[in-house]
């Protein structure tokens, strides 16, 4: 390399490599890791919703109108939308904001839609 370029080469490089360290670390939500407000109103709705499509996919196999690769498939979405909650409350802090909300929803609408659809095929 030319001797004025290498300078301003190795500057933007320490420069790409501390941006990059800066970057890689976790971000700790404000409450602290961790930390969940179990009294949230967002959360227990969230949950509340889960907890009814967990019955009715329970209600769906005792009752022999789920195949078990039926219930294994639903069983995979709700643990896959529990996973995106988690990762949300973690990231706002302990909390759900409403657009995370907003998103929770509307896959539970999914999920919800597809439990009835496997239940009445």
């Amino acid at each position: 390399m030319n001797r004025f370029l290498l300078p301003r080469f190795l500057t933007f490089s320490a420069g790409v490599f501390a941006s990059g360290l800066l970057f890689a670390q976790d971000p700790v939500p404000p409450g602290g890791p961790g930390v969940v407000d179990p009294g949230h109103p967002r959360i227990n709705e969230v949950n509340q919703r889960e907890a009814n499509q967990q019955r009715r996919i329970n209600q769906g196999v005792q009752s022999g109108q789920l195949t078990p690769q039926e219930s294994a498939n639903l069983q995979k979405r709700e643990t896959a939308l529990q996973t995106r909650e988690n990762k949300m409350i973690v990231r706002d802090g302990g909390r759900l904001t409403k657009r995370d909300e907003r998103k929770l929803n509307k896959q539970e609408n999914r999920d919800s839609r597809a439990i009835h659809r496997k239940k009445h095929n």
